[in-house]
């Protein structure tokens, strides 16, 4: 960009929004206000990001004045959020009405800084500018309208503050509101309250009351759930019982004993790990509790509830219970069940020092390591791992660079480390490995960029270095596993509008529309979710409609699954919309009957659909009658 202050300033309103993308997760009353405001700003990231990439110049009276008017008002915007997420839980919500209001004055702040923002007149292209015309939008209605609160949290808390006794039902439901359900929770706010007491930074003494008789009253509730808990004041104690009953919660729903390592499955049930594992190793394939299907038979550790269970005992006077032994490989079981730091420093020496046998070596052992236990994949990343294994991503050798993708790929699993790997500059020499690697190295590539692709900031990023075109050519030409790897990282890549254009001018339809008519090859619902993605961009849906789609969509009406079905008739939608020949197509190939099946026992997605479909044929067939 020509104009340096233009330039740093759209910089700083890059970096601005990847401040809004690392804020932790809210769990407080004002959830709502805060998820809503930090989407909305992430959106204005395609913005700034195409500005930044640009040779325009901005004018400094105008463009410039305008862009700092927005960082003002979203360094603000920021500073609430994180004023909102820390601090009492209980006295957010006896404030909310007055953080409620400064939810709304940011949002008027931001709305009017991005009517002095020409966007419209900005060389990016038009699908971003869509983008931000709705972003502009939302804010305005948000302008307008006042968020809209829990009725029933209002009620709850009005109650409260006119000092009637609550019932237990209002008690459970505040509980629930304030995310105050566990002791820990508790403990947390107690510490919360008395930092304020302490520091009394301008709030009413009388709000301190509310605070201490709303806490007392959640600690009695939660105490109620666990008779051997018991508490004073603002300092939650502990009190030993002889034969405490342990809490449902602790206990294995296969074994009803007190787990020792409390695992989760891909339902979201935890269990304990040796009863599980010997459940999945029987051959069952589901949830034992559930009875749902598993979408993979992965474990991962439940470190919050281990760390109850051990708080737990501890306080009962209870031996920690130790899990019991396995067969993993000790060489490895020791570097990861205590995360060996001299252990990976001495593979880190091998990966940066050592010859190309070493390097192989040590890139497998850490490949293996960071699959096999979380917490070594924050020893290895903290060890400075990920920087030398991006470099072996240039390695002549092959099997090195296989270990080298595959360990990032495990490594990103952690959520944290999706941003090193990304701040390191990794996705050019990711997607290099996606273009000419070997057919393992290609696939575990694109499973990477799809783990870093879960990041929003990061499409667009993965996009602009040109990922979409290797996953099409992987899409097309790879053993099963690799169109997989490639269809999922394609799908959550062309969630941002700028990656559907580059999918669809890569020539993405045909490969998708023969995946779509080889029923056997197990593509189907991948390709069909693709093609409702892309089909609600212009282009896409003309790309879409030069493929002759319309026999093969409405035979996946007819005869496929409810997903499949759904995507098929919004496929349909997107492509008939306005061209009279589609849709005389589709009555001569009885779509209509078809359409009315699906509007009767289809998803609800799919009931809109068919109906609009429906209207359209008949305006069709009225046509042809006058």
């Amino acid at each position: 960009m020509a104009n340096q202050e233009g330039g740093d300033l759209v910089s700083q309103l890059v970096d601005l929004v990847r401040e809004f993308s690392g804020l932790p997760e809210c769990r407080n009353a004002v959830k709502d206000m805060y998820v809503n405001l930090m989407r909305r700003v992430k959106l204005l990231n395609p913005l700034f990001e195409e500005l930044k990439d640009s040779e325009e110049q901005l004018n400094a009276d105008d463009d410039v004045q305008g862009l700092q008017s927005l960082k003002i008002a979203l360094n603000l915007a920021l500073e609430l959020l994180k004023s909102v997420n820390g601090g009492s839980k209980t006295f957010q919500a006896l404030q909310i009405d007055g953080i409620a209001d400064k939810f709304r004055a940011i949002t008027a702040q931001i709305e009017e800084a991005l009517c002095k923002v020409h966007y419209d007149r900005f060389d990016i292209p038009e699908e971003v500018r869509e983008q931000i015309q709705l972003v502009h939008l939302q804010f305005k209605r948000a302008k307008r309208q006042i968020e809209s609160l829990d009725l029933q949290f209002q009620t709850d808390l009005a109650m409260v503050k006119k000092g009637k006794e609550p019932d237990l039902e209002m008690i459970k439901r505040l509980s629930a509101k304030l995310h105050l359900t566990t002791i820990n929770d508790l403990r947390r706010e107690s510490l919360a309250i008395h930092d304020m007491v302490m520091s009394a930074d301008g709030v009413p003494e009388n709000c301190f009351e509310l605070m201490s008789f709303l806490l007392k009253k959640i600690n009695d509730f939660v105490m109620l759930g666990n008779p051997k808990l018991d508490s004073s004041d603002h300092e939650l104690s502990f009190v030993r019982h002889r034969s405490p009953v342990i809490p449902d919660d602790f206990r294995c729903p296969i074994s009803l004993e007190l787990m020792k390592d409390p695992v989760i499955v891909s339902t979201g049930q935890t269990y304990e790990r040796s009863c599980i594992q010997k459940w999945l190793d029987a051959g069952h394939k589901t949830c034992p509790k559930t009875q749902q299907t598993l979408l993979h038979t992965a474990l991962t550790p439940n470190y919050v509830l281990k760390s109850l269970i051990a708080l737990w005992c501890d306080s009962n006077g209870i031996e920690l219970p130790q899990p019991q032994g396995n067969s993993r490989n000790p060489k490895t079981a020791k570097i990861g069940s205590e995360c060996d730091q001299t252990a990976i420093t001495g593979l880190l020496e091998k990966l940066g020092n050592g010859n190309s046998d070493e390097q192989r070596a040590a890139a497998g052992e850490l490949r293996l390591l960071a699959k096999r236990n979380a917490d070594s994949r924050i020893c290895i990343a903290d060890a400075g791992a990920i920087p030398l294994l991006v470099e072996l991503l240039s390695s002549q050798d092959n099997r090195t660079q296989e270990h080298a993708v595959t360990a990032l790929l495990n490594l990103s699993i952690n959520e944290v480390n999706k941003g090193i790997i990304v701040g390191v500059g990794a996705i050019p020499d990711i997607v290099d490995v996606l273009k000419n690697g070997t057919m393992e190295g290609r696939e575990n590539a694109a499973a990477t960029l799809f783990s870093l692709s879960v990041l929003d900031e990061n499409k667009v990023a993965i996009g602009a270095a040109g990922a979409i075109p290797p996953l099409i050519d992987l899409l097309r030409d790879g053993t099963p596993r690799g169109k997989k790897d490639a269809a999922t990282a394609i799908f959550n890549l062309c969630i941002y509008q700028g990656n559907k254009v580059r999918a669809v001018r890569a020539g993405i339809v045909i490969p998708l529309m023969e995946l779509v008519k080889d029923a056997s090859g197990g593509m189907m619902d991948e390709a069909l979710a693709i093609l409702a993605i892309i089909a609600s961009h212009h282009e896409g849906k003309a790309a879409i409609g030069q493929a002759d789609p319309i026999p093969v969509l409405v035979e996946v009406v007819r005869t496929g699954s409810p997903r499949n079905r759904e995507n098929g008739v919004a496929v349909l939608w997107c492509v008939c919309v306005g061209d009279i020949e589609c849709l005389k197509m589709m009555k001569e190939l009885g779509a209509e009957e078809v359409l009315k099946e699906l509007l009767e026992n289809g998803t609800d997605r799919a009931k809109r659909k068919a109906g609009s479909l429906l209207e359209l044929l008949q305006q069709v067939e009225l046509g042809a009658n006058l």
